[in-house]
């Protein structure tokens, strides 16, 4: 055994040495238990058995008991091991393998990359009617799709979903507004992965990773510019750009979105008219596809776009009337 033992200490040597001094920082005892170990040690490659062995042997030498050393499985030293190293902070990290590992890491383990604050879905809640709406309903009364819009102000870019739409110009390079906010958010490798998609159209739409935003993805679309009044064109564009992003979350299995207001800040559109082809577009899809979407979110930062969505809401989401009484 103690040959054995000698075999697995000399084949693991010069990765112990290099780990004793990530480990001995971290490494603390009270009252003989074992308590926490350094993050720094945690991006490492996947050893084999014998390093997860002089693992043991370098927490054993940083002070750790044998008890303690022994509490930790093999499969436990494995996970603090294989985590890999993610850099969301360099304009040097390669935005394919960023992308692929965020991709696969489940929701805590991506929460500890988030370069800002979140807000998770269940603190969204369902838009409801705050009073009595003057807005004659548009559409049929249909509670399934209620359940599934909702209405947040605040900021876009901490919202914990699916997808975030960006209001983005046509190189999707960043700039002002929303646009920059999302990209300020994500980090650079937002910027790498959109200098490879050759630009955006307007009305058209297009994925990237949401890198470190709390968002899963973000959609990027461009809205039309209005300079004078709201022509046929115009009206159309803004609508692709809602729809167009509404597909391309569905075509990618992704549940929830939200969106900012599109085209209304310096392209011009104005909010009144804006805030009706959202609605419409946005009803319209959940009708036709009512299984794909759990949420669709309107994000919103003006106390008066807000005010607008409520006055209009009712109008395309109309709540039933309740049951009258008998008596």
């Amino acid at each position: 055994m103690a040959f054995q033992m000698s075999k697995v200490s000399a084949r693991v040597c010069v990765w112990s040495r290099s780990f004793k001094a990530q480990f001995c920082s971290g490494v603390t005892r009270k009252a003989g238990q074992f308590e926490k170990l350094s993050a720094a040690a945690v991006c490492v490659p996947r050893p084999g058995y014998a390093a997860v062995m002089g693992l043991r042997v370098v927490l054993g030498a940083a002070g750790v008991s044998a008890a303690a050393c022994a509490a930790l499985s093999t499969s436990t030293l494995y996970a603090m091991s294989a985590r890999p190293e993610l850099n969301l902070e360099s304009d040097r990290s390669d935005w394919k393998q960023a992308k692929t590992k965020l991709c696969s890491m489940d929701k805590e383990k991506r929460r500890e990359l988030y370069r800002v604050d979140f807000i998770p879905l269940e603190d969204v809640p369902v838009w409801s009617p705050s009073g009595d709406s003057s807005c004659k309903p548009r559409c049929e009364v249909n509670e399934e799709l209620n359940m599934k819009v909702s209405l947040f102000g605040g900021d876009i870019t901490k919202l914990e979903i699916d997808a975030v739409a960006n209001a983005a110009n046509k190189t999707l390079l960043g700039g002002g507004g929303v646009d920059g906010a999302i990209h300020r958010g994500a980090g650079p490798l937002l910027r790498k992965e959109c200098a490879t998609l050759n630009g955006c159209e307007t009305g058209e739409a297009k994925i990237t990773g949401a890198y470190g935003l709390p968002a899963r993805y973000v959609i990027h679309t461009v809205g039309p510019i209005v300079h004078d009044s709201v022509g046929e064109r115009e009206e159309e564009a803004l609508r692709n750009c809602y729809y167009n992003c509404l597909h391309t979350a569905t075509k990618h299995h992704l549940r929830t979105v939200a969106f900012p207001c599109i085209s209304t800040g310096v392209y011009g559109y104005p909010p009144d008219q804006a805030v009706e082809v959202a609605l419409k577009t946005v009803r319209d899809y959940l009708e036709q596809n009512p299984e794909k979407l759990d949420r669709v979110i309107f994000c919103v930062f003006l106390k008066s776009d807000k005010q607008l969505y409520e006055n209009l809401l009712p109008a395309y989401f109309p709540r039933g009337s309740p049951p009258k009484s008998k008596l």
